[in-house]
């Protein structure tokens, strides 16, 4: 069962990270209390992103280069990092899926 787990956290992290970018890139730049706020209300099954969680995705998403940080001021006054989406990062949001369909069908299919 121990031998299944790294694979099931990968998984969660892939599956992190797409919906991160996916937000990302249709809502516009959000700090990370803002983008869990609006995933947490769009969600169509309960979902609860918390810091241990959502931020070590954003620095892992930086690091990789699909998203891009900058210290900006809130609605409330206050300084929060927004993350933004950068065009590679655009369009792993949005071709992965069809990528991973592309790579099941058979070969010749079209």
């Amino acid at each position: 069962m121990s031998s299944e787990r790294p694979d099931r956290v990968e998984l969660l992290q892939g599956t992190l990270d797409l919906i991160i970018l996916r937000a990302l890139s249709t809502m516009g730049p959000l700090h990370a209390y803002a983008l869990a706020a609006r995933l947490e209300r769009v969600a169509d099954h309960p979902l609860t992103l918390n810091q241990g969680t959502l931020y070590p995705a954003l620095v892992r998403l930086e690091q990789k280069g699909f998203i891009k940080g900058a210290w900006r001021r809130t609605d409330s006054d206050r300084d929060a990092k927004f993350y933004g989406v950068v065009v590679h990062g655009d369009r792993r949001a949005h071709g992965v899926v069809g990528l991973r369909h592309d790579r099941r069908r058979p070969a010749g299919a079209g």
